[in-house]
């Protein structure tokens, strides 16, 4: 029996055998043929169609994408903590303030560090102001540290006086400075902070929608994946979350480990704004190998104002210890722990991720780098 509507007109024939009249088997098959490729067509132009929408929708928000990424990096990191703070919060006007409480706490995060960054920036640069406009009248003395160094100490000494002593070689160095194209590099730079800001609240605002209806996005998202993909795309999920928790763990909190140990380094050691480079450490550690940079920054810094050698070489040793059993011991363990992944996946994915997808990367990188070693594993397991 031919399973077609047989109330359709145009589908008669093949069920003439229902009604008592003779039906031609070869016709029969020709139209249970036709019907069938016009079902395939009918599939294959939904597919096309929903495909060129979707492409449509990516072109359309393309200059969005990483904010919405970022808003789903932040609401995976932080579900765990949001799900106990709703199972203690039992009342209808908590629950509903939970997610506005949450954004709020992760835009502080982030807000807060920049906002002591422009305050020391903002000090700064007065007394940079005052230093330049102190050379152009006196020129630039010697520095007491050039004294102590054991090597080039000469070098130094003789095209610091030839080129930075007499005011009129200052006044002379800052004239050949471009005026014009400093201001279009400070309204390009302008330009670029406002643009991040947008992104970086589209990424809020898409964090606070996330936490708002999770229940609802990860049932949908459980529907199209079972539908789509069956059982191994739930795993595929599930491991890019797992990924995704390994990656904010031994990034962010290993890096903010290292810039609490450097900080309390500089504060021990006398180096000028001690709090203010440890969160600049914190942020360069989430890096691997970038936060040796901070640390060399910081030494010569405690160098140039006190001209303790001894205490900046300290700095460098302890910052070069830090680093090496935080990148290979602790950060691996956390992010391959979570995921079963080796060492030089972990690596491979977020160096690769920084480079390929910069700061995106360092999560992006890790997931995807996860996902694949899955694969493998299921590709390269032996079959009975």
């Amino acid at each position: 029996m031919i399973m077609t509507d047989p109330h359709n007109a145009d589908q008669d024939r093949p069920y003439l055998h229902l009604r008592g009249e003779k039906a031609d088997p070869l016709s029969t098959m020709r139209n249970f043929r036709s019907f069938q490729e016009t079902r395939r067509t009918q599939r294959m132009a939904r597919a096309a169609l929903a495909l060129f929408f979707v492409l449509l929708a990516l072109y359309t928000v393309r200059g969005f994408l990483p904010s919405l990424i970022w808003g789903c990096i932040f609401a995976i990191a932080s579900w765990p903590l949001y799900v106990r703070a709703r199972l203690r919060w039992h009342s209808r006007t908590q629950r509903a303030l939970l997610p506005l409480l949450f954004t709020l706490v992760i835009a502080l995060i982030f807000l807060g560090p920049l906002a002591l960054f422009a305050l020391e920036a903002g000090r700064e640069a007065e007394g940079v102001l005052r230093l330049l406009n102190d050379a152009r009248h006196s020129g630039i003395p010697l520095p007491q540290w050039t004294s102590r160094l054991p090597y080039g100490r000469v070098a130094i000494e003789t095209w610091w006086n030839e080129h930075l002593r007499d005011p009129a070689d200052v006044s002379a160095l800052l004239g050949t400075l471009n005026i014009g194209r400093g201001v279009q590099v400070t309204q390009q730079l302008g330009t670029q902070v406002l643009h991040r800001v947008l992104l970086f609240a589209f990424a809020i605002l898409t964090l606070f929608f996330l936490l708002k209806d999770g229940d609802a996005v990860i049932r949908q998202s459980l529907n199209v994946s079972r539908r789509a993909f069956g059982k191994r795309g739930e795993r595929i999920a599930l491991q890019i979350i797992a990924s995704v928790h390994g990656s904010v763990s031994g990034l962010v909190l290993v890096g903010i480990g290292e810039g609490m140990l450097m900080g309390v380094t500089y504060l021990l050691a006398g180096a000028p704004h001690p709090f203010l480079f440890g969160v600049v450490t914190a942020i360069a550690a989430m890096i691997p190998f970038c936060a040796i940079i901070a640390i060399t920054a910081v030494a010569l810094l405690v160098l140039i104002n006190t001209g303790a050698m001894l205490t900046a070489i300290a700095i460098i040793l302890l910052g070069i210890a830090v680093i090496l059993l935080a990148d290979h011991l602790v950060r691996p363990a956390v992010i391959g722990g979570s995921t079963q992944l080796p060492f030089l996946w972990v690596l491979t994915g977020i160096l690769g991720g920084a480079e390929s997808w910069s700061l995106l990367g360092l999560f992006m990188g890790p997931a995807i780098m996860a996902v694949l070693h899955m694969l493998w594993l299921n590709w390269s397991r032996a079959r009975e």
